[in-house]
């Protein structure tokens, strides 16, 4: 069951160390300086992990060694001097390393905010089951998104140092009910192809039961979509879900199409699905926490936290 809230970070202050950290795909150099400027402008200060910047000499969609880049997340979280870990990108690498973590030291060094989305929702799933922690999925330091669009940047920005003053997600113009209705439950979710691919692993959970299920993702035609939101059905992942939040389908074809996928797939499910929740890949990438009791309103597209996302 997932109607337990998890454990929750404490917020960030003026002057707090955080980490950034790449534990998936390679990223310019330019955009990671870009990103960190920004987060030096709220008074952070940013450290950079030694291996971010590398590319694997051999697969080169991978950002370093496996083994260096769960050196890199490791001793950031167990930096004690460290209150936040940030992912500098996602693509396609955390599945590879999670493996090489050592979760009885991970767990030792404390409850830490973590926060980052796409492929970075296999650690989410990791934080979850292996040590109960909620966390946040929101835009990465090296992310167009977060470089451009400034109500992503006031999203995270606000949700680190002012959680309190975000109680109330998502309720933008597009946003409504693609099965009407209201549901309680606590937040889980994410990418959800990697949820689909986590599945059967030590790291994810068995169902959704109890829980507001929120997923986006990018580049899957509706034919994936299907194929990805079937095996959810098919695993029984979905069994017992209390309702669903969708964010953004970017290049994952016309609307249209995929909103039939959605609706073909989920309806069935008898429980309030929102849509256009304005997190994920699209234009803006609100911050949304994981692992807190919340209400979601299909009619009016929002998410109302039961408590702040940090303490």
């Amino acid at each position: 069951m997932n109607a337990t809230p998890l454990t929750r970070p404490a917020r960030l202050r003026p002057g707090a160390k955080v980490a950034v950290v790449a534990p998936s795909g390679p990223l310019p150099a330019e955009r990671l300086e870009a990103g960190l400027d920004l987060l030096r402008g709220w008074d952070l200060d940013p450290v950079v992990s030694p291996h971010v910047l590398d590319r694997h000499d051999g697969f080169r969609y991978l950002a370093g060694t496996d083994d260096d880049r769960a050196r890199d997340f490791q001793d950031a979280w167990c930096d004690p001097s460290v209150s936040a870990v940030l992912c500098a990108r996602g693509g396609y690498g955390v599945q590879r390393m999670v493996d090489l973590l050592d979760w009885t030291a991970l767990r030792a060094a404390g409850p830490k905010v973590f926060v980052g989305y796409s492929d970075i929702t296999a650690l989410h799933e990791a934080f979850a089951v292996r040590m109960g922690l909620a966390t946040l999925h929101g835009p990465m330091v090296a992310a167009a998104t977060f470089l451009k669009d400034p109500d992503t940047q006031e999203s995270l920005r606000a949700t680190l140092f002012e959680p309190e003053s975000v109680m109330t997600l998502g309720g933008g113009p597009a946003a409504g009910a693609l099965v009407p209705g209201r549901a309680g439950g606590v937040t889980l979710g994410g990418c959800v192809s990697l949820l689909a691919a986590d599945l059967g692993t030590p790291y994810a959970r068995r169902s959704a039961a109890g829980g507001l299920l929120l997923i986006e993702d990018t580049g899957e035609e509706p034919y994936r979509l299907d194929r990805i939101l079937t095996q959810l059905l098919r695993s029984g992942a979905l069994d017992g879900v209390a309702g669903i939040g969708l964010g953004s389908w970017a290049e994952c074809g016309p609307y249209d199409e995929v909103r039939a996928v959605l609706r073909d797939r989920l309806g069935g499910l008898g429980v309030p699905v929102a849509e256009e929740m304005g997190f994920g890949h699209g234009p803006t990438n609100l911050t949304v926490p994981l692992g807190v009791p919340a209400t979601l309103d299909a009619e009016r597209g929002t998410l109302t936290l039961d408590v702040p996302a940090l303490v």
